[in-house]
């Protein structure tokens, strides 16, 4: 005999198939899971839990949602004409090219002993291949114990050192990756200056740091004085509608937050454009700067050092974190 319908899987009075259910309200949600490393936590298709994402080639449905941070996306072709449960693919989109070597969208690869690597349009996220070790750790051997070595941490103060001594270090962005002491350096891009005109901050994340962590890292920046009659008395080169970079005639102190530079900067701004188009820096280096504030002592940032500019139409508003993104 074969098995009864169920109710949705009966034909319509129009002849289409229904589709099963698979949201219920009110939510009923379980605990939060622990993903995978690289795995994404995202709210299920519902809008009701926490989920970890299916991954590539894993089954998914109305509920269970593909990674989208993979570039994934849930394809019923298969399940033709019901289209109830599909299968998570890769959209269609550029590769990657890691020292020589191409890489397809969504294909995963290993460039040294200590990362795995995934290509995602064009741009490269790792995450570090990590075996927990507990020997180092207060809880493996102690003294005047009746057993040699024998650990008095319960279960989970093991479970919480594995996950304090595991460091994710996935950050997406552009070549090139560098080596450096046992550790993939990543970095994301740095955000726009904070201000147009003036002493602004941006910042990034990145793992150029002793312990190979990914911390948040800011940094001074000025793109141009807020000076309106000096940027009038620019010189643009004839037959030329925007003039690149300018300095001031004289070294001058920075003022931020009511405290001044020890010394003295001959800064290299950003110009102006008798059109539309704006400059932004193209090239720049890091220094530290020390300022000294009135009776409250000394303290230093990093401070972007602007070596080239260049004038495009494309303007931004300081902190559009929608900047990179472009019409197709």
């Amino acid at each position: 005999h074969s098995p009864p319908e169920q109710p949705g899987d009966k034909p319509s009075e129009t002849g289409e198939v229904q589709r099963k259910e698979v949201c219920r309200w009110p939510c009923r949600c379980p605990p939060v899971p622990a993903c995978t490393p690289g795995v994404s936590l995202v709210k299920d298709g519902c809008g009701c839990c926490k989920v970890c994402a299916k991954q590539a080639g894993e089954p998914c449905n109305e509920a269970d949602v593909c990674d989208p941070h993979k570039g994934l996306y849930c394809d019923y072709s298969e399940d033709e004409p019901r289209y109830e449960t599909g299968v998570c693919a890769y959209l269609v989109a550029v590769g990657c090219e890691l020292s020589g070597v191409y890489y397809a969208n969504g294909q995963t690869f290993q460039p040294n002993p200590l990362y795995k690597c995934l290509c995602v349009s064009g741009t490269i996220g790792c995450t570090p291949v990590f075996t927990p070790r507990l020997a180092g750790s207060p809880c493996t051997r102690v003294t005047g114990r009746k057993k040699p070595g024998q650990s008095i941490c319960g279960l989970g103060q093991h479970k919480q050192l594995q996950s304090t001594n595991y460091r994710l270090m996935s950050a997406y962005r552009s070549l090139p990756l560098v080596l450096k002491k046992k550790c993939l350096i990543q970095a994301t891009p740095w955000t726009p200056c904070s201000r147009t005109c003036g002493i602004g901050i941006s910042s990034r994340v990145t793992n150029d740091n002793r312990k190979c962590e990914m911390k948040k890292e800011k940094r001074l920046c000025f793109i141009q004085p807020c000076l309106t009659n000096m940027l009038k008395k620019i010189k643009i080169p004839k037959g030329k509608t925007c003039q690149p970079t300018f300095q001031l005639p004289t070294a001058e102190k920075l003022v931020f937050s009511g405290c001044s530079t020890t010394q003295r900067y001959k800064l290299t701004f950003c110009g102006v454009c008798l059109d539309k188009r704006c400059c932004i820096p193209n090239k720049s280096k890091m220094i530290t700067v020390q300022f000294e504030c009135p009776n409250e002592g000394f303290f230093r940032w990093k401070m972007m050092w602007i070596t080239s500019c260049v004038c495009q139409r494309i303007c931004s508003a300081p902190g559009d974190i929608f900047s990179q993104l472009k019409l197709l």
